[in-house]
């Protein structure tokens, strides 16, 4: 069955999200973690913690659904080397994550949802994929 993709279902994700420890809540759409492509809506909320983080398997692409969303670019000194700022109300709507490039997102207003894709299936942060 088709489904359908609207402001009702990014509302009830926001919902959760809000009420997540975390601060913020994924919507798979992929049918398992094994996929090869992992298609999700993450809605992230104003303090969650998303640490500087790499893939090493794969790129990652943000696409802003709504809200605005920082972007950080580190290298492996832990210094950063470029942030940018996604509104789509400012024509900045979307970016590609290159494979194995540090980063990290924060979120800048309640109920900021970006639909993520990037090669599955789906592997947890490692140690040594965390910027400490």
């Amino acid at each position: 069955m088709n489904q359908l993709l609207d402001t009702k279902l990014l509302d009830e994700i926001t919902k959760q999200a809000k009420e997540s420890p975390r601060l913020r809540m994924n919507y798979n759409l992929h049918d398992s973690l094994d996929a090869k492509a992992q298609r999700l809506f993450n809605v992230l909320e104003p303090g969650t913690i998303l640490p500087i983080h790499r893939h090493m398997n794969t790129a990652e692409t943000y696409i802003l659904v709504r809200g605005r969303l920082k972007v950080e670019y580190y290298n492996d000194e832990k210094e950063l080397l470029e942030s940018v700022i996604l509104d789509p109300l400012e024509g900045k709507f979307g970016l590609h994550v290159p494979i194995g490039q540090w980063h990290t997102v924060i979120p800048l207003e309640s109920g900021t949802t970006v639909f993520e894709v990037k090669d599955g299936p789906y592997a947890p942060f490692k140690p040594k994929d965390i910027l400490t």
